[in-house]
């Protein structure tokens, strides 16, 4: 069963890896119309992550700034499809999906999770909704 410090750490991780991959879809995308909105969810998991580093340090956790495995994984995925194609709206499908898995993260946080962490945790969650159902109607649009 998962406690409020492992489902916090999970979520840190996940949004530091998540900024790392949009870190090198911007640097990668070129003139892609996408380049903002990349920008924005970089500028979006700055936020999170640093509002959820005195959680993690009021926990007694000690804050992973580079993140995990997959934050190479990411960024050499999102490298080498830049090779093939564009990083543009064809693209989006796939950053929904993660973020979506992000959502999860932030459910197991929350259920865990005592007044005031919930509010930032249930605020951050909605804030994200709004930026997924942003790329949601961007595909949409573009398919």
């Amino acid at each position: 069963m998962t406690n409020f410090n492992d489902a916090l750490t999970s979520l840190y991780t996940a949004l530091v890896d998540s900024r790392n991959g949009y870190d090198e879809a911007a640097k990668d995308a070129g003139k892609s119309g996408l380049v903002s909105l990349y920008q924005e969810m970089i500028a979006l998991r700055r936020q999170s992550i640093a509002e959820l580093e005195p959680l993690l340090l009021k926990a007694g956790l000690t804050p992973d700034r580079d993140g995990s495995y997959m934050s190479t994984v990411h960024r050499t995925i999102i490298s080498f499809q830049s090779m093939l194609t564009d990083l543009d709206e064809s693209v989006l499908p796939g950053f929904i999906d993660g973020e979506k898995r992000i959502l999860k993260t932030y459910d197991e946080a929350i259920a865990h999770s005592g007044d005031p962490d919930r509010e930032v945790l249930t605020r951050q969650r909605a804030e994200l909704i709004e930026r997924i159902a942003e790329m949601d109607r961007r595909a949409n649009k573009a398919a």
